[in-house]
């Protein structure tokens, strides 16, 4: 039942074998249909880290979700297909921001064939098919990715140049996902997560992203949402099904978005000018 209710969520009709062509088609799918987003941690609903409510999320209501939601139910779906899977810690810019990013990211790590591949759907541009836990630069389309060694047991990815991040590191100990439960569970007013409505979906070769009321179609494609009937055809082409929402919780966060809006729009100022641009 839990793979049949995700192949269909996926729209999967390829055999499913734990090999290494399943495990970059079943990765690509996730990333073209299942979209990013932080809608629940807005609407103040909680963030379930069980089995049972992942396959109800992903599988049976086809929504999406954040990083420890995404690569959780990820892992069901590759556990099923039969493949050995590893949960693991990871620090999304830990490179710039230090140790105390540890724990705000998980990945898993994917053996197959007797190599080890890093699955990730938890970021929000990820790449769109598994990279080898190889040293050196990896080629997806015109996208560099490069892994790199930074200790027996850690390693930092690094994304390509135009990439949301600039790196995540992981550490190769296995992990168990109700280790991040409270984690991924936390309301603090502080976190990002609280601050700005997020969704992040790749769709026709180029990253949609929705930070508020600011929506991004591609390099140079930018726009402000105007009403609230915009704000939800968007969120139907980010592959959020409104039917999960409701429209008073689609009212509400439509409203919430106005003074998002704006933190956004000085977030965005502070960031272009410490990087000195016009």
């Amino acid at each position: 039942m839990t793979i049949d209710a995700f192949l269909d969520r996926l729209e999967y009709r390829e055999p499913v074998r734990p090999d290494l062509a399943t495990l970059r088609n079943l990765h690509r799918a996730w990333r073209l249909r299942v979209p990013y987003e932080n809608l629940d941690v807005q609407l103040g609903r909680p963030i379930l880290l069980t089995p049972d409510a992942l396959i109800d999320k992903f599988a049976r209501r086809g929504r999406g979700g954040l990083c420890y939601e995404m690569n959780g139910a990820l892992g069901l779906l590759l556990k099923a297909a039969g493949f050995a899977v590893t949960i693991v810690e990871g620090a999304i810019l830990r490179s710039t921001r230090g140790e105390g990013q540890w724990g705000n990211h998980i990945a898993l790590l994917v053996d197959v064939d007797g190599e080890s591949w890093l699955a990730d759907t938890g970021i929000g541009d990820a790449f769109l098919e598994p990279l080898p836990l190889r040293e050196g630069t990896h080629q997806q389309g015109e996208l560099p990715f490069r892994m790199e060694r930074l200790g027996s047991a850690t390693w930092r990815m690094h994304h390509h140049p135009g990439g949301t991040i600039d790196s995540c590191d992981f550490r190769t100990a296995p992990r168990e996902l109700a280790e991040f439960a409270e984690r991924a569970g936390t309301r603090s007013p502080d976190s990002v997560f609280a601050k700005v409505l997020v969704a992040q979906h790749h769709r026709d070769g180029h990253e949609l992203a929705l930070r508020a009321r600011t929506v991004r179609r591609g390099d140079g494609d930018r726009r402000t949402l105007s009403s609230l009937d915009e704000f939800a055809a968007t969120l139907r082409e980010f592959r959020v099904p409104l039917e999960d929402i409701g429209a008073g919780e689609l009212a509400a966060l439509w409203t919430r978005t106005e003074e998002q809006h704006e933190t956004w729009l000085a977030f965005q100022g502070l960031n272009q000018r410490v990087r000195g641009m016009p």
